[in-house]
């Protein structure tokens, strides 16, 4: 009995003290001040989304329009969406394909790299899924070669090949990946590899024709045996 009465007199003081220091806490402005910081974090991550979501829609309508005029000012746009998300939220990845995305539909090629570099960066590419790693990959290998063809000093192939090469190991049927890999491959010289990536390529997407034409080219048929 005096156990259990002793026991009683210690939860009641624990639940003074509690209340005490809880109170001590609030005069401090320690609790709402962690309520504040909560809300804000949810009010930026909602705002990061809602710019993310306007950014691609301009990015959608951009591609859509045949007025080159009107193309452009929605690329803009989707841009300028794209950077207030990433001004909130720096370490969501897809905001920064969305501005690399747009950047390269105006033909701001170092730029759209850079910010597929961002993407792809340690800080941000824990947001993506394998999938979606692989597709930015995909993209980085895309833009790497164009600049190429340009004259510019990216890495060239060898780079382009690494990215190509990690595409495919996160999504193996990555057909536009296997295709690009190939055409990799044929300038530097490998046709044995360039062979498999286009064959590959043409197993997940038959009516590739860019793949089939490059298998006619190296001496494989139509690819489809």
């Amino acid at each position: 009995m005096a156990m259990s009465v002793m026991m009683s007199d210690i939860l009641v003081q624990a639940a003074f003290i509690s209340t005490m220091l809880f109170m001590f806490l609030w005069m401090l402005n320690i609790p709402q001040s962690l309520f504040n910081k909560f809300r804000y974090r949810e009010k930026s991550s909602y705002a990061a989304k809602r710019h993310f979501v306007r950014g691609a829609e301009l990015l959608a309508r951009s591609r859509s329009t045949a007025d080159r005029a009107a193309a452009t000012i929605l690329a803009n746009s989707a841009v300028e969406h794209a950077d207030k998300s990433i001004a909130v939220n720096p370490k969501d990845a897809a905001a920064h394909i969305l501005k690399a995305l747009a950047l390269d539909l105006q033909g701001f090629t170092t730029s759209a790299l850079e910010a597929l570099n961002a993407a792809l960066s340690p800080l941000a590419a824990k947001s993506l899924s394998d999938g979606e790693k692989s597709d930015a990959l995909f993209k980085r290998a895309e833009i790497k070669m164009k600049l190429m063809s340009k004259g510019g000093d990216e890495g060239g192939v060898e780079s382009a090949v690494a990215d190509l090469v990690e595409s495919v190991r996160l999504k193996s049927d990555n057909a536009a990946a296997l295709r690009l890999l190939g055409e990799c491959y044929e300038k530097k010289e490998m046709k044995e590899e360039a062979l498999k990536a286009y064959l590959d390529s043409v197993k997940i997407e038959p009516k590739s024709a860019k793949a089939q034409a490059a298998l006619v080219r190296l001496g494989a048929g139509s690819g489809s045996s």
